[in-house]
């Protein structure tokens, strides 16, 4: 009897533990690709968003949240409600779908904006990586609006645009909580996408 109660608590563990490393997708960027094609590049740099947007959100509190770095600018929250736009803007070009506009995200919370983030970032990435050079052309950026205009843009325009500017925003947000008095940690290497103990 005692055999099978371990046997159930390690099962138990396992698979808590195996659920919890699904939600920390971006905890560590993945292995890299073997090769080099237009996919895996274009996934690699999308998957570096993740790993450090996935940082820069970890371990915040309600105070860092509401922290600002001027009285005219975005607060935290603010911030990563902008990279949520972004990110489902990329999602959404290499699943060959639209983004329509407004986005309504006024009802999630913080951690289900942020689980979405990845959840957008780590999609984008894995379509990315599989995509054959000749599929690029078709993840066009389109936008659709409530008024019925649409605007369409290249991929090319998805690399300087919302690609770059999810980086450029997740930048502000380790800014923003060292002003808040809860600093990224010293522990995560971008340059490795690891975590030193």
């Amino acid at each position: 009897m005692r055999r099978f109660l371990l046997l159930i608590l390690i099962t138990g563990t396992f698979v808590q533990m195996k659920a919890q490393n699904e939600n920390d997708y971006y905890y560590e960027i993945p292995e890299y690709p073997e090769k080099f094609t237009a996919g895996t590049v274009a996934g690699r740099t999308v998957d570096g968003l993740g790993f450090r947007f996935y940082w820069a959100t970890a371990g915040l509190r309600p105070e860092d949240l509401v922290s600002k770095a001027s009285e005219e600018g975005r607060t935290l929250e603010e911030t990563v409600d902008h990279i949520y736009n972004l990110t489902m803007i990329v999602m959404n070009a290499t699943k060959k779908e639209p983004t329509v506009f407004p986005v309504e995200i006024s009802g999630l919370s913080f951690d289900e904006k942020r689980n979405a983030i990845l959840e957008f970032i780590k999609t984008a990435a894995n379509n990315l990586k599989a995509a054959k050079d000749k599929e690029f052309k078709e993840f066009k950026m389109i936008f659709q609006y409530a008024d019925g205009n649409s605007n369409e843009w290249p991929f090319w325009n998805e690399l300087n645009g919302p690609m770059a500017d999810a980086l450029w925003h997740t930048g502000q947000l380790v800014v923003l909580r060292r002003v808040s008095g809860n600093p990224f940690s010293s522990n995560v290497s971008v340059l490795s996408g690891k975590v030193r103990n």
